[in-house]
């Protein structure tokens, strides 16, 4: 007794186009043909087919199916090697999944970089921009200090987020100079806050670069004075104590 191609794909739980897709890409070997024409399957493609299906079901991708050559053959490689797949996966996973529980608890926005969801409902747009882009630029131990560092906010932060940029120089003065013991203080805590260049993943000028450009884009021009003069005001007090 022979099979047709629709008897066969029925026996196997498949469909005729998917026993044609095997046959195009080698993986299931063309019957002999009957005087009409029509294809009389064997229980050897009866039995191929469903080895294929079975290692298809696990995971196993066609390629690799044809690469293992017949079924019967010791497939113990690729097995261990879709192991290892399926581990990487569930950990994965198992990350996105603790990721989607601290935004649901915190309320906070699903776009943040991991690890920055339990703050993120308290910062700025700007710095949610920011930290977005430096999850770009820097090693994942250069975000967790930053996390870190944003945890602990100053009274100053606030006051340079609605800092207008039409400020008088006394004021972008006064605030400078406010800001630069905050900000010395958390270049001794955290390495990366003081030479971000040695966290970047990126080559150092294009890092720079690229910071820059956000830090115009981002911020106005009596924030960037700002900025600028508490760079200066820490760059000369290290001076003073060399």
């Amino acid at each position: 007794m022979a099979w047709s191609t629709r008897q066969l794909a029925e026996l196997a739980g498949t469909t005729l186009e998917t026993v044609r897709h095997y046959h195009a890409i080698g993986l299931l070997s063309e019957p002999e043909r009957a005087s009409n024409g029509y294809k009389q399957y064997r229980t050897e493609h009866l039995v191929r087919l469903l080895q294929i299906k079975r290692l298809s079901d696990l995971g196993v991708p066609l390629a690799q199916i044809a690469a293992m050559g017949r079924a019967d053959e010791d497939p113990d490689d690729a097995i261990r090697v879709l192991d290892a797949e399926l581990v990487a996966t569930i950990d994965r996973l198992q990350r996105i999944r603790a990721e989607l529980a601290v935004i649901l608890r915190h309320r906070a926005p699903a776009d943040v970089p991991a690890g920055f969801g339990h703050i993120a409902r308290d910062l700025s747009e700007s710095d949610r921009s920011l930290i977005m882009i430096y999850s770009r630029l820097f090693t994942p131990e250069a975000m967790a200090q930053l996390s870190d560092m944003m945890v602990h906010r100053h009274p100053t932060d606030d006051e340079f987020e609605r800092l207008p940029g039409d400020a008088d120089a006394d004021t972008i003065a006064d605030l400078a100079s406010r800001m630069a013991p905050v900000i010395r203080e958390l270049h001794q805590r955290h390495p990366w806050a003081a030479d971000p260049g040695a966290y970047s993943e990126r080559s150092g000028e294009a890092t720079g670069d690229t910071i820059v450009q956000v830090l115009r884009d981002l911020y106005n021009s009596a924030q960037l004075q700002v900025l600028q003069r508490v760079d200066s005001i820490i760059a000369e007090s290290a001076a003073d104590h060399r």
